[in-house]
């Protein structure tokens, strides 16, 4: 059991004891430190909220909602909804923020509170820092009886975003209709069923769903990766369809299956949707550094800059905001088009992808074999706990000096196109290792090797 109050959100466990665990006594802190610091800028807030279909999103919701309420706050209740559908309806409501409802790729008992800004995107790294320092200072108050907050509930949203969607520049409306594309798609009952379900057969599409009931009960593991997608690629197969789609419970992160089954790679995704972009207009290029060379390769094809931001959607858009980036991401599956707002948003992504489909007129694994091949391997390095990990990135680096570097999160070091990232943990006593190189095997006996020299040191630190 765990709870994890961070500068970019709170996230924990249901049920046990309060501080250990998301409590509703741990919901109610952390939303009235929200209200608090929309309090101290607003003077009337507005917030809206909205959740995936977790089991224990009913019960956040109703002590998230109240207790803005009681703070004096106005609420929009968007119900079931999706990460990027609060997001849209922030701005356009004129709200000063919003938090959405949901754990993400997390298993079921989790949730969490998600926070935004004025502007629909996920609060800075200060401003998380603000409401920590609330929380410690035990800072709380509410509003008097005549000053409390009003409450609507709106049912329209997911509409308004999948019409926004298909409004966006460069979408092949024509294309997609005439290809009629058969797709399946992994709902994992979350509200992929009231979004890419309906955003599909909008578009002409004829949409095959799997797990697509919105009890929250995930029929798998909801992270969206290889191992957790055998009933979709098996579907794919078994229906002859064109491809599959998984989203996670949130509809952040995109990942498709070809039509052998195979998967096309959630690093992938943002690369053929700015393969397909850059075709049209010229722009620079962001991910973050833990995300495929592809995306560098695909950018300097068309003639344009890539450049690689910190882990973390919010880094990665602050880097974008800073070269004006036409497309960016990260290799999670998360697609972020400014054209319609700074967030990963799953929708974006399948109606870029499909047009590219349409265009190219290709298979996916036609598709596939189209892009430069790599291979990314995860691992990590056990630490002793409160261990001090600037000797260690010092010492790499100088060992390393001749090979290109970045250090704005951890240490990447480039060997010609292969590359490994080493960067800290922000929950456990770890090194993340992530390598890259042509195949597999040659991925891992990079970060091997990293992990080898980094061990040594550390022993001969101890």
């Amino acid at each position: 059991m765990a709870l994890i109050k961070s500068i970019s959100g709170f996230r924990g466990t249901i049920g046990g004891q309060p501080g250990d665990n998301l409590t509703p006594v741990d919901i109610v802190e952390c939303t009235a430190a929200y209200g608090l610091w929309l309090l101290r800028t607003h003077k009337k807030p507005k917030v809206i909220v909205g959740r995936d279909a977790r089991i224990s999103g009913k019960i956040v919701s109703r002590l998230v909602c109240n207790t803005l309420l009681a703070q004096g706050i106005d609420v929009i209740d968007l119900g079931l909804s999706t990460t990027p559908t609060v997001e849209v309806a922030v701005p356009i409501e004129n709200a000063s923020g919003g938090i959405i409802l949901t754990a993400s790729h997390n298993p079921k008992q989790w949730n969490a509170l998600k926070l935004l800004n004025d502007k629909g995107e996920f609060i800075s790294a200060q401003d998380g820092k603000d409401l920590l320092d609330i929380i410690a200072k035990n800072e709380l108050t509410f509003a008097e009886v005549d000053d409390l907050g009003t409450y609507t509930r709106v049912k329209d949203y997911m509409h308004k975003h999948i019409d926004a969607v298909i409004a966006m520049d460069y979408v092949d409306k024509e294309g997609i209709a005439d290809r009629k594309f058969k797709v399946v798609v992994d709902c994992i009952n979350s509200t992929g069923s009231i979004s890419i379900v309906p955003l599909l057969e909008q578009m002409g599409c004829e949409v095959i769903p799997l797990n697509d009931d919105l009890s929250g009960n995930f029929a798998h593991n909801p992270e969206p990766i290889p191992a957790h997608l055998v009933q979709l690629s098996e579907t794919v197969v078994k229906e002859n369809a064109d491809l599959g789609i998984t989203v996670d419970p949130d509809v952040d992160r995109l990942a498709f299956v070809s039509e052998d089954g195979s998967m096309f790679g959630e690093e992938y995704t943002l690369v053929a949707v700015a393969d397909y972009l850059l075709g049209k207009k010229k722009g620079n290029t962001v991910s973050n550094l833990s995300s495929t060379r592809a995306l560098r390769d695909i950018s300097e094809k068309h003639g344009v800059t890539y450049s690689a931001a910190a882990v973390g959607e919010v880094n990665v858009v602050t880097q974008m905001k800073k070269v004006d980036a036409l497309i960016g991401g990260e290799g999670n599956g998360g697609i972020i088009y400014p054209g319609l707002h700074y967030g990963r948003d799953a929708l974006v992504g399948v109606v870029f992808f499909l047009s590219l489909l349409a265009e190219k007129n290709l298979k996916m694994t036609e598709l596939k074999a189209s892009y430069p091949a790599y291979e990314i391997v995860k691992d990590k390095i056990q630490l002793e706990k409160g261990m001090d990990l600037n000797p260690i990135f010092a010492a790499l680096d100088e060992k390393y000096a001749d090979q290109p570097k970045n250090t704005i999160d951890g240490l990447k070091i480039e060997f010609g196109k292969d590359w490994v990232h080493l960067r800290k943990s922000n929950t456990e006593p770890i090194i993340r290792v992530i390598a890259e190189s042509k195949n597999r095997e040659k991925a891992q006996e990079l970060a091997d090797s990293i992990k080898q020299v980094v061990n040594n040191m550390t022993q001969s630190m101890a």
